[in-house]
């Protein structure tokens, strides 16, 4: 299972103060059928909490998953910011999603050479 995180989701974590480790303990849920909101198209709400807080009260993250294959980390928001996203912003996430699940691993490789996107692993 490879996991990444595009540029703005880094940035957005890193100001939320989000570690690599809570996203892989995401992806492990995932992976377990814990997901928050299946919205079609390979695109997953799944609720994520931050350092000294619970889930219920913490942020919303938007994931592109494909079960044992690939998770992008692609969006954040805190429930308090806004309820969920337009039904425009969904169509375009689902064509983010087919766009990203169709990258090789040399095409991701260069996107992360690029720095378009990071990848997570255990070791930070």
């Amino acid at each position: 299972m490879r996991v990444f995180k595009s540029k703005w989701f880094q940035k957005w974590a890193s100001r939320e103060g989000l570690g690599d480790e809570v996203l892989l303990a995401a992806v492990k849920e995932m992976e377990s059928g814990l997901i928050d909101a299946e919205l079609g198209g390979h695109v997953v709400k799944k609720r994520v909490a931050l350092p000294g807080h619970g889930k219920r009260s913490s942020t919303r993250t938007l994931v592109v998953y494909q079960q044992s294959s690939k998770a992008f980390f692609i969006y954040g928001f805190a429930k308090n910011e806004r309820a969920n996203i337009s039904d425009r912003e969904l169509k375009a996430l689902r064509l983010l999603a087919k766009q990203l699940l169709g990258y090789s691993n040399p095409a991701l490789d260069r996107a992360i050479k690029a720095g378009e996107l990071t990848e997570v692993n255990e070791d930070g």
